[in-house]
């Protein structure tokens, strides 16, 4: 964005005859700014919403997991203590001798889970057998409820990070297309000057130089963008 900014810059304040490159680059430059700025902008900010939202979204989470865990915790007592057959399992995906609390680690741990309880209590309270309490399944439902809506709503917003992402990967590559036209024509105008003379007049159209090996050149830019690990925004 610097680079093109700069370059961008130079082309409205130098008269066309003394561009050091050509108004076509120019024209496609000052087309191509403008989307790749609103990109950027609508990259940062579904970061930003998908960041501030993780914070909601983790404590739904954690509530929906630990209302489904303690309702199962209690159908395990009730079983241990003789108010219920060991069969009541079955009813929520469990096999009868399964006395273990199953795993609720990850999201989609929590989904199931919560679907199978909810389904079996149902079907429990259908056959007219008394409801699990303390919690009862409605408190379960409107916590896993919580969840699945901040669920949905942040995998919205990843997606919508990712279709921005994915845009801006396309957007860079004609960036750096731009970038090299530019560089490549401003470095020819200024061919015939002494080798600072170029460099300073190049360096205003933001080419950057660099050593090595003791040796002065340009900036291999697709070399930096391919293997140093600098970020592309």
């Amino acid at each position: 964005m610097r680079a093109l900014k700069t370059a961008h810059e130079q082309g409205r304040e130098i008269p066309p005859f003394k561009l050091a490159f050509s108004q076509e680059t120019l024209q496609r430059l000052s087309s191509f700014l403008p989307r790749y700025e609103k990109a950027l902008t609508e990259y940062q900010n579904t970061y930003k919403k998908q960041v501030s939202n993780q914070k909601e979204f983790q404590h739904r989470l954690k509530k929906a997991r630990l209302y489904i865990s303690h309702f199962i915790q209690v159908v395990n007592m009730s079983i241990m203590r003789g108010e219920m057959p060991q069969k009541t399992r079955e009813y929520y995906g469990m096999t009868k001798e399964d006395k273990k609390l199953p795993s609720l680690n990850t999201e989609q741990d929590i989904i199931d889970w919560g679907k199978k309880i909810i389904k079996g209590e149902e079907e429990r309270k259908k056959s007219g057998l008394p409801p699990v309490t303390n919690p009862t399944i409605a408190v379960v439902k409107v916590n896993y409820d919580n969840f699945m809506d901040a669920y949905h709503f942040q995998k919205q917003l990843q997606e919508n990070h990712q279709r921005s992402s994915a845009q801006i990967h396309e957007l860079r590559k004609e960036a750096d297309q731009i970038i090299s036209s530019i560089w490549d024509e401003v470095e020819k105008t200024f061919s015939g000057e002494s080798d600072q003379q170029k460099r300073a007049k190049a360096k205003d159209y933001g080419v950057v130089y660099f050593y090595r090996k003791n040796e002065l050149g340009r900036l291999n830019f697709q070399h930096i963008n391919n293997n140093s690990g600098i970020s592309p925004f």
